[in-house]
């Protein structure tokens, strides 16, 4: 199991098939399922949620950095407490996404802003000059992550996903900026 990086109570580590019970109270979850980009289906049970790990972690030796998709998981006891991401953004595959989703059990206690500053500082370490995050408008916990790492908002678009979604971009120095 390859581990991407640690922060003060959470790791970042590739997913694996035997997590399939914790990532399926993630992303098969309604208040979850309902934010997600259509790159991502709400799976119905575990067999499809599985099946969605399988595929990833086979993907993933194949991604150049910083490109991927890792479980993150409390480093207190050992669970899977929610996933993040990095990947390009379609149609051109020009922007890096990041991206975040807990199981709504483990919403508020800060672990969605420390897991994303921690990973866009990786992607910073890697050449990556930006990432954005694409939010569907109403959901105010993305944009209170966003707005606390550091992004800033750059508009509405309709350029990814053929929907229109909330821009937010953060570059090396805004997240210096955020962590100060």
């Amino acid at each position: 199991m390859a581990h991407l990086l640690t922060t003060d109570r959470l790791l970042l580590r590739d997913w694996e098939p035997e997590d399939a019970d914790a990532a399926l109270a993630v992303f098969g979850d309604a208040n979850v399922a309902r934010w997600l980009t259509p790159a991502l289906t709400r799976p119905t049970d575990a067999d499809e949620m599985r099946a969605h790990l399988e595929r990833w972690a086979a993907e993933q030796p194949k991604l150049d950095p910083p490109f991927g998709r890792w479980a993150l998981v409390r480093l207190e006891d050992g669970l899977v407490i929610g996933g993040m991401e990095l990947r390009p953004l379609p149609p051109h595959n020009e922007d890096v996404e990041i991206g975040w989703q807990l199981a709504p059990g483990f919403w508020g206690h800060g672990y969605a802003t420390e897991a994303a500053r921690g990973l866009a500082g990786w992607a910073f370490s890697q050449a990556t000059d930006e990432v954005f995050a694409v939010v569907r408008p109403g959901n105010e916990r993305a944009t209170a992550v966003a707005t606390r790492i550091g992004m800033q908002w750059v508009g509405e678009t309709d350029k990814y996903y053929d929907l229109v979604l909330q821009a937010y971009r953060l570059r090396p120095s805004d997240l210096a900026e955020s962590a100060g």
